[in-house]
């Protein structure tokens, strides 16, 4: 969703409250690719602070399906977070004009919504995502998922430093 934020430059103080839904139906990340199970709509103020310069101040709350750390089953992850970013879209200076280019939300006089709430979204990703504290994971043999299934593979470890010696008792067992 794009709102053209010229309305604001009328008059220094001027904000303006906006309702939007989140137009995206998958978060790219950088990481993978997530699905929106679930988002209510985006409440963003934007104040026009004087000199091109506008303050955004919003409320985000989204469901990300993601996949469980060790079984690969997706599991909905609720978001909520806050969006506070101030913008200056004085283009006087080369240094403002890098600013807006690592601004990518902003593309001209228009801010793009979906863009915005994706950056946050990288800043706001759980580090671990499990589906239980429980979860057993896959077999690193056969791919099995533990959870729902057991596998015939052979679980003992083998110490990779030994593995060489291992090799030569199989030899002797096969003659």
């Amino acid at each position: 969703m794009l709102i053209n934020l010229t309305e604001l430059f009328t008059l220094e103080g001027k904000e303006k409250t906006y309702t939007l839904d989140i137009e995206m139906k998958t978060y790219h990340g950088p990481y993978g690719d997530y699905e929106i199970a679930d988002a209510k709509p985006v409440v963003l103020r934007i104040m026009n602070l004087g000199g091109k310069r506008l303050e955004l101040e919003g409320k985000v709350e989204l469901t990300l399906l993601i996949p469980c750390d060790r079984c690969l089953d997706p599991v909905p992850n609720e978001l909520s977070f806050d969006v506070i970013r101030t913008v200056d879209l004085s283009e006087t200076d080369k240094e403002d004009e890098e600013d807006l280019e690592e601004q990518p939300y902003v593309n001209g006089y228009c801010l793009d919504v979906d863009q915005l709430v994706c950056d946050e979204l990288i800043l706001n990703l759980p580090m671990k995502v499990l589906c239980s504290e429980d979860c057993k994971g896959i077999c690193n043999r056969c791919g099995t998922n533990l959870n729902h299934e057991t596998c015939d593979c052979d679980v003992s470890s083998v110490d990779p430093r030994m593995a060489v010696i291992q090799d030569i008792f199989k030899q002797f067992k096969e003659v």
